[in-house]
């Protein structure tokens, strides 16, 4: 099984919630200080919350596939360096409040997509100790095949 993902920065969390459990008639899978992810069957979606600063839009954070195993993200990372494309590769990270195996690429619009597993809960919503902090939460892995190293960096700024 694997399933979209789209995670979203929104400026009002709990309204979000709210509204998003009337969409899809389900509560939050997980919630976190600032977090929350709706774990979906039907329609196979993830749903990701991101808190962001009061009074903006809702944006796009990111988007991704969830996959069930780290062999699969190991084969998407091929599959996407064989296709030509710039790959930023994060193995046991934390972010978005789960250990995760994940590789980012981007799309043509510069839309950050990843392929990632989830191995575990996770106490932080990144990599930096400080669960209040926004700075390069989810930002630690190297780039290869000439991606940025900030490739994937959107999940906790």
């Amino acid at each position: 099984m694997s399933r979209a993902q789209l995670a979203l920065r929104v400026s009002d969390l709990e309204a979000s919630i709210t509204f998003y459990s009337k969409l899809f008639g389900a509560e939050p899978a997980k919630r976190r200080e600032g977090y929350a992810n709706f774990a979906l069957a039907e329609p196979p979606l993830k749903l990701v919350l991101i808190e962001g600063a009061p009074g903006e839009e809702t944006r796009l954070d990111h988007l991704g596939v969830e996959v069930e195993s780290t062999g699969q993200v190991n084969a998407a990372t091929t599959r996407l360096k064989d296709a030509g494309l710039a790959t930023f590769e994060e193995n046991d990270t934390s972010c978005c409040y789960a250990l995760q195996d994940k590789v980012w690429v981007h799309g043509p619009g510069k839309e950050p997509w990843e392929v990632y597993v989830v191995k575990g809960d996770a106490a932080n919503l990144g990599k930096n100790p400080d669960p209040d902090s926004t700075g390069d939460a989810c930002c630690t892995g190297q780039a290869t095949e000439g991606a940025p190293a900030v490739a994937g960096c959107v999940c906790g700024q």
